[in-house]
Parts: C-alpha cells; structure tokens; sequence
C-alpha cells in the first residue's frame, strides 16, 4: 500500500503535467503556481486518489498517458485533443487505441477550473517525490499519425536507443523510463509474434524464459478467441517496484523491447544494476521523468479551459 501511495503521488505529479508546455527555458519553475493557484497540486493529488479507489489500473494508465503524451510533441497535452472532422489526432492513433483514464484528467482540470479560472493549463505537473518544472502552455497540434514515432514493443534496442536520442533521452534514461512498465499489462497482439513460429531453428523467441513461454502460450493460443486475454508486464502488477528488471534477468521479459534491454551488452549491465537495487531505480527513475518532463519546449500555446478541445 505504502508503494502504491507513493506511485500516486507521482502520478498526481503526471496530472498537473497532462492538466501545460514551456515558454522559455528560464520561464519554468518548480513553484510556478504557488501564487497563482496554491491548492493545484492538492486538487490534482486527491483527484488521482480518488479515481484510484474505484480502478486500480489508474495509475498505470496515467503513467503510461504521461509518455505517450510527452514522447511525440513534448509534454503539450496533444494527447488529450480530441479529432475533429478536419483531423484525425493523436488519441486515435493506432499505439493510442487503448490508452484510457482521460476522465481522470477531466475531473482535475474541471476542478481547477473552478478554483483558478484560465490558470493551469492541461500540460502542467509538480509532485512530492520530485520536482517537474511548471510554466508550460498547451499545444494546439495533434496529428495521429505522429503517433508512429512511439516505441514499439517489437523495437530493438538500436532503434530505441536512436528514437530516445532524438529527444534528448540517454540510454540510461531509455531503461529507466521502460520500469514505467512495472504497471503495465499487455494484450496478446503486443507479443504472441514472441511464442509461435518465430524462427526455423527456435518456435519461440530463444530470449524467453521456456517455462514462461508455456504459461504465455497457454494465455494466447491460435487462434484466440479472447481479446481481452493478455499479460501483467511484471507479477507484481500493482506495485511500484523493480521486479520488471528481476523478470528481464530471468529471461521473463513480456515484450521483445523489453527483453532486447538485457540481451544488448549497452544496456544489460544497468538492467542489471536496477534488478538488483530498487532504490537505484527509484532515483534514476525519476531523473528520467524530469528529463522527460522536460523534452519539446515551444514558444506559443494557450491554456485550455477543457483539455480535449482548443479555444
């Protein structure tokens, strides 16, 4: 319980994000709503809580919206645009289908709506476990097929490595930010390619753990009948730790991505180094989400008074 309160508050941190982009560099603070609007961060905590107590998945859904946001055109909330006739956008783009929870992000921003009229855009975020740097302002592009540019579950680590490059992101960051998946769960389509008929010489993926295979053939057969049928990314599902990298040092890894992390000699030895220090993670983990938190600085934008629409 008390790790899933800290995933919270951190997620609360991803909502006050989802909830602005910066100006400028120097424009960006850590207490850039302390006058303007104090409550924000409060407002924002409770509503994360609250939505937690009736779905679990919250949190992880958040978190995974958070990247997803961030990674195509900076953490701008383009994510939360809703398409319109004229354009298809991001949140209907192919890797974005099954990203849910944007009522969450809904209830916040009414609420700080009433609080602090025009103030806190939908981008913008701060928690206790770290700073993010506020003072950002919502973009007003969403394009779907941006969407193409987010990391695939069937990436080697070569193209993750570039495709984190291109946004600033080290190789460090790239293992950090992957524990994210720690919540996560993926239907069959993301990594069934892993357990049948993937080589001449190997049915599955020689990377898997063999018994793990059995159990994820089991879950996943062909045909499948069930498309609601898939697997926990880490057996810890609902806390916050580091038992996804204990899982990739097993060989237990669900998606070829994430299993690539150990079998690549430059990023095995911090995959490693995570497994066998959770504490480790915890700090590199959140460097990486202020660096991330950080990627896409824009010189316009507005504030959204309902987040799924420009003014």
């Amino acid at each position: 319980m008390v790790k899933m309160s800290l995933m919270i508050s951190a997620v609360a941190a991803f909502i006050l994000l989802l909830t602005m982009v910066p100006l400028s560099e120097a424009a960006l603070s850590a207490n850039y709503y302390d006058q303007m609007c104090p409550q924000a961060e409060n407002i924002i905590y409770q509503t994360v809580c609250n939505a937690s107590i009736y779905d679990p998945k919250v949190p992880a859904r958040l978190l995974r919206m958070f990247f997803h946001d961030c990674f195509i055109r900076g953490c701008d909330a383009s994510l939360l645009l809703d398409s319109t006739p004229e354009n298809k956008a991001e949140k209907d783009g192919p890797p974005n289908i099954s990203v849910r929870s944007f009522y969450v992000i809904d209830d916040a921003k009414t609420k700080l709506e009433k609080a602090c009229p025009n103030t806190v855009s939908c981008a913008d975020s701060q928690g206790p476990w770290w700073n993010v740097l506020k003072g950002r302002k919502d973009g007003r592009v969403s394009i779907a097929n941006e969407t193409r540019n987010l990391p695939s579950p069937f990436s080697n680590t070569t193209t993750l490595i570039q495709s984190f490059a291109k946004r600033g992101l080290s190789i460090k960051d790239l293992v950090a930010l992957s524990g994210g998946h720690t919540l996560g769960f993926s239907h069959c389509s993301s990594f069934s390619a892993r357990l049948h008929n993937f080589s001449a010489e190997h049915f599955s993926d020689p990377s898997i753990n063999s018994e793990f295979a059995i159990n994820l053939k089991k879950k996943c057969p062909i045909p499948n009948k069930d498309h609601n049928a898939g697997e926990f990314l880490d057996s810890t599902s609902s806390t916050f730790d580091n038992d996804y990298y204990k899982r990739i040092v097993m060989g237990k890894g669900v998606f070829g991505s994430d299993q690539a992390l150990f079998e690549d000699y430059r990023t095995r030895w911090i995959v490693d180094s995570f497994a066998k220090d959770e504490k480790l993670f915890f700090r590199e983990f959140a460097a990486s989400m202020v660096k991330l938190g950080n990627v896409g600085v824009i010189e316009d934008g507005e504030i959204r008074v309902k987040c799924s629409i420009v003014n």
